[in-house]
């Protein structure tokens, strides 16, 4: 009998789910929607997740950095992009030349932008972005009319268009966290000084993608759907039922398998010792393709259609799970997570697991992962 050689480990992402909960999303906002595809598309893979997205009817995209917003472009995305967040001494040449819209939350931003566009020979498109409440980046309160005068300034030379006024959320979800009327009301406020300044922006966006479902005063012009583009919960224990659908799926061959007696301990500094004899099977999967290390004993995955639980530490490369005196075969199939339709656990199980969240989960894995396998299907 010949050998059938194990699949290797591999992210699997379904572009079909992708479209489908844009599409639902687009439904859900009722206004025009950006996809937010910054580091790597949450794990998916930018450049198929953003074609994926338009083909769906996301009418923008969002990426944090010139750097991504530039790669798009190099893609053959020519729709339109934000970019938002700017090193000191960032260039923003490329960014204008590829008629990508940059964000500005200071002055100095609006001069390096006016140099960039008189550089690259055209009119840049610009977002400026007010700081609300989350205390990032975005200008402070006071220094949003000093920005809002300088940024009409350029409109009136043609060194730029405003193209639209944003803010960012801090606590969307939790919906019932007094941030969040503040925030809006503070957005408010902050529009009306910049149209009393001159400036009338095609887009005022405050809403990512928890505000966008739960919050629907704050929709305005634009909602940024990032997580739940991917089919994940932005709120969990709040967020409705809207059929969303997980994208990613990571699984992976069982190396071995093989029996373990009472009082063996299991990984690195035996944090856990079997109390009866029981059976373990080693994944090849470690803190090294992003197996959050937090999830240690803790996270479940499935295996011929059971879940298992992982015992001790993860490993740089490998974890262990208690097979409950079971011997499957290596090669045996292993899912970590994914939509949660099979019984296996989801992204939001593992993000419990580690005590975080699921946007962590699925954004943090890759490493080797991405250089071995990342495949793409169309369910």
């Amino acid at each position: 009998m010949s050998h059938v050689p194990a699949a290797p480990p591999e992210i699997v992402v379904d572009l079909a789910a992708l479209r489908h909960n844009v599409r639902r999303l687009r439904e859900v906002a009722g206004v025009p929607t950006m996809t937010v595809v910054k580091a790597d598309a949450y794990g998916h893979g930018m450049v198929e997740v953003a074609r994926a997205a338009r083909e769906a009817g996301a009418e923008w995209l969002g990426v944090a950095t010139v750097d991504e917003a530039v790669a798009l472009r190099a893609a053959g995305d020519d729709g339109r992009v934000l970019c938002w967040l700017h090193a000191p001494d960032q260039v923003f040449v490329p960014a204008v030349a590829a008629d990508v819209e940059v964000t500005a939350s200071t002055l100095d931003e609006l001069e390096r932008i006016a140099r960039a566009a008189a550089e690259a020979g055209r009119v840049a498109a610009v977002q400026l972005k007010i700081d609300t409440g989350l205390s990032r980046n975005g200008a402070t309160a006071d220094a949003w009319p000093g920005l809002v005068d300088r940024a009409r300034a350029g409109e009136v030379d043609g060194s730029w268009r405003i193209t639209g006024i944003w803010s960012h959320f801090a606590c969307s979800d939790e919906p019932e966290h007094p941030a969040n009327d503040a925030q809006e009301q503070a957005f408010l406020d902050a529009l009306a000084i910049a149209e009393a300044a001159g400036l009338r922006p095609e887009v005022r966006h405050l809403a990512n993608s928890a505000a966008g479902i739960l919050r629907p005063s704050s929709r305005f012009d634009l909602v940024r759907f990032g997580l739940a583009s991917y089919g994940l919960d932005p709120a969990p224990g709040h967020t409705p039922d809207l059929g969303l659908v997980p994208a990613m799926t990571l699984r992976a061959p069982l190396v071995s398998a093989k029996p373990v007696h009472a009082g063996a301990g299991v990984s690195y500094g035996h944090t856990w010792i079997a109390d009866t004899a029981t059976t373990v099977g080693l994944v090849p999967l470690g803190y090294g393709d992003g197996i959050p290390r937090h999830a240690s004993s803790r996270a479940q995955v499935l295996v011929d259609g059971k879940k298992r639980t992982m015992r001790g530490r993860v490993c740089m490369d490998q974890f262990v799970i208690d097979l409950d005196g079971d011997l499957p075969g290596a090669g045996t199939d292993v899912v970590l997570f994914g939509p949660g339709t099979a019984g296996e656990p989801t992204a939001q199980e593992w993000a419990d697991a580690a005590d975080t969240i699921s946007y962590e989960i699925v954004t943090r894995v890759g490493g080797r992962m991405t250089r071995m396998s990342r495949r793409y299907v169309d369910s």
